[in-house]
């Protein structure tokens, strides 16, 4: 039989990618509507920073917790009710009054969002073959990407039409009409599907890695942080978000004013980077599966993953010394690229590692990225202040890139998270 994605699995891929792309439209919005907002609101730069800031700390706290749930009772469950949950709340915060309501609500929205990509990876484990496990990731991911890129300039125009506030609603209803038709068409497991065929259904079965039933949401968090391998794989993670979500967060505002752009123009020049890091994870998950036919396991998933950190480092190194939009853009692109490269293979390896308990696993390396976002945006605006420039801040994420490089020479993807048995 052709080793290629069977047409329930087509449409499977499609609508996570979806799912992925609604994500970050509604979590980039808000980078877009910051001088609206600001103005409404009356925020300084660094208090919207912390604004954006907890999203992040909420999304980065309940990923772990999410991912368990997603483990006990499956995805789609979890993603219907989190998709309409954090709608809401996309929803809600068109009806912020002040900083501190703006706070609050932007704190519950990213617990909301957390458990998105733990589930998805949990999608991934039962549905597909190992041999697709990269592109299928690659191809989520790129999502978020295409997702956040068009956002920009498209928010921007639908902002100055119908102002910050009902564009918050409008997105809350799409939301709720994707979180719909999830719970309608999906399944936990093609076993329990009745719209996939018999021979795709035996083909993704024969060729999934191994399933213990016995194991899934048994394995408890001290578990999974007494491991080193688990460490590591934590460590990378937070030096690949420190760069991006400086694209995700900063990247419109600090166009826009350092180079004195419009906001249609600076959300143009913005959607570059954005859609260098969706083709950086088309590339690195096709090439995750390729070496994963030819090579060993753990080469499979370090190669790609070495070579998006050091493209990652050279790209923000070199942003320090740009003085115009189109040189910013391109090491820009160059370095989201290169991050965006390290996806595949970092969530393949927790699903390796993971298995019945891949939501699990990989909540908890997505938990820790995104401590290392939270870290990011607030980083970013308090560098400026205390440096007067930008480049203290580029020069780390370049220096973090360099340190998982080095990390993801000690990390064993075959070296499987073993649950307790005494539980």
């Amino acid at each position: 039989m052709k080793k290629t994605l069977l047409p329930f699995r087509i449409f499977l891929v499609l609508g996570s990618f979806l799912l992925t792309v609604l994500l970050y439209i509604d979590r980039t919005v808000i980078s877009v509507a910051k001088d609206d907002i600001s103005g409404d609101l009356n925020l300084s730069a660094t208090q919207f920073g912390w604004i954006m800031a907890m999203f992040t700390l909420g999304y980065a706290l309940f990923q772990t917790p999410s991912g368990k749930l997603a483990d006990k009772f499956g995805p789609r469950a979890v993603i219907t009710w989190i998709v309409s949950f954090w709608s809401a709340l996309t929803a809600l915060t068109g009806a912020a009054w002040n900083y501190t309501s703006l706070l609050i609500i932007r704190f519950v929205f990213g617990g909301g969002e957390a458990g998105a990509f733990p589930a998805l990876a949990k999608v991934t484990y039962s549905w597909f073959p190992v041999r697709e496990r990269g592109i299928v990731q690659g191809i989520n991911f790129s999502g978020s990407r295409i997702g956040a890129a068009f956002a920009l300039p498209l928010i921007a125009w639908l902002i100055s039409l119908t102002g910050w506030r009902h564009t918050f609603a409008l997105l809350g209803v799409a939301g709720v009409i994707f979180a719909f038709l999830w719970y309608l068409l999906f399944r936990n497991r093609p076993e329990e599907s009745s719209i996939i065929s018999e021979k795709e259904k035996e083909y993704i079965i024969s060729n999934r890695q191994q399933q213990d039933k016995t194991a899934a949401g048994r394995l408890s968090f001290s578990t999974i942080i007494g491991s080193g391998n688990m460490w590591l794989t934590m460590l990378q993670y937070i030096c690949s978000n420190f760069t991006f979500y400086f694209t995700l967060t900063w990247m419109y505002p600090y166009l826009k004013n350092r180079f004195a752009l419009d906001g249609l123009e600076a959300g143009f020049f913005a959607m570059a980077p954005l859609l260098a890091g969706a083709a950086g994870n088309w590339f690195s998950g096709i090439m995750v599966d390729y070496l994963y036919r030819k090579l060993p396991l753990a080469l499979s998933r370090r190669i790609p993953a070495v070579i998006g950190f050091v493209l990652a480092a050279t790209g923000m190194m070199m942003m320090a010394f740009a003085e115009s939009p189109q040189v910013s853009i391109i090491f820009l692109s160059l370095a989201i690229f290169g991050a965006d490269m390290t996806l595949s293979p970092s969530w393949a390896f927790c699903i390796d590692i993971g298995r019945e308990n891949a939501a699990t696993v990989s909540g908890t390396m997505n938990m820790a990225g995104n401590l290392g976002a939270f870290v990011t945006i607030i980083a970013f605006p308090y560098m400026y202040k205390w440096t007067g420039g930008h480049e203290t801040f580029f020069f780390i994420c370049a220096g973090l890139s360099l340190v998982a490089v080095a990390a993801w020479f000690f990390m064993k993807p075959d070296k499987t998270l073993e649950p307790q048995t005494n539980q």
